[in-house]
């Protein structure tokens, strides 16, 4: 399984896990996020796949932020040694480090145009303000 199966799969335990804390039903997930449970249900199963606004309403719902989604502190990792007792699967540690490196810099890519396009919008309503006080 490579690195990015392993952080998708905890993203997934993590919602499973916040909801769970929440007392939330899988129905009234899929309520909220206007999809049927059984669709819901595919997406704690992790068959489905997930765009970062889809998370983000997610951890929205779950009133949390995003980046508890990708808490991987609790993934277990287990290097082994070989028969010279040099360390092997030492790169995973490094990979996942750059996976989860690269996610947030989408992360805060997303969160940054959507504080632009805020802006844009507050801009647009003052315009409109001013006309109207004209």
């Amino acid at each position: 399984m490579n690195n990015l199966c392993v952080l998708m799969n905890k993203v997934v335990s993590n919602v499973k896990r916040l909801r769970e804390q929440k007392e939330y039903s899988q129905e009234y997930m899929g309520i909220k996020l206007g999809i049927s449970q059984p669709s819901y249900s595919r997406i704690e199963s992790g068959e489905a796949v997930l765009s970062l606004d889809q998370l983000q309403k997610i951890a929205d719902i779950l009133e949390t932020d995003i980046s508890a989604l990708f808490d991987t502190s609790k993934i277990t990792i287990q290097n082994q040694t070989n028969s010279e007792g040099e360390f092997i699967n030492g790169g995973y540690i490094e990979n996942l480090h750059i996976e989860n490196k690269e996610t947030t810099k989408k992360l805060i890519q997303t969160l940054e145009e959507k504080i632009q396009h805020l802006k844009n919008e507050i801009e647009f309503l003052r315009s409109l303000i001013k006309l109207d006080n004209s």
